[in-house]
């Protein structure tokens, strides 16, 4: 069957690190875009409407805290599971990115089993939630 499980939108400035998480992603049934920086993450999210987008923490023009602000100040954005991903591992910026809206945490190296484990989760409670 060729249905596609869900939508991810992917933003991370490293393209090998997009292309990794794009392959696992789409080699279990999910449908992905992508983005480079928070700009663009914006516009994308708005016509593709991803249920979880994975956001690199640190990148140009608008940062992943940012953009997850912006994200979350739109209704349309309030059921979508958003997961950071970034190479700072202090506390601070966890916490930081939890409190502006983030629902998961993840540090790179990012381990792909470990990654679609987590999305698979996250679809689990989107997919609970009835619509």
């Amino acid at each position: 069957m060729d249905k596609k499980v869900g939508k991810v939108l992917v933003v991370d400035d490293e393209q090998d690190i997009v292309q990794i998480i794009r392959y696992n992603l789409e080699a279990n049934g999910y449908e992905v875009q992508s983005a480079v920086n928070g700009v663009d993450a914006l516009r994308i999210a708005a016509s593709f409407k991803p249920e979880v987008i994975l956001m690199d923490v640190m990148m140009p023009h608008k940062d992943g805290i940012q953009t997850c602000i912006e994200l979350r100040a739109n209704p349309e954005f309030d059921n979508t599971i958003i997961i950071f991903l970034t190479a700072l591992s202090e506390e601070a910026s966890e916490i930081r990115g939890l409190e502006a809206g983030g629902d998961d945490y993840i540090t790179k190296p990012i381990k792909p089993k470990v990654l679609m484990s987590r999305i698979h989760s996250a679809f689990r409670r989107i997919n609970k939630g009835g619509d």
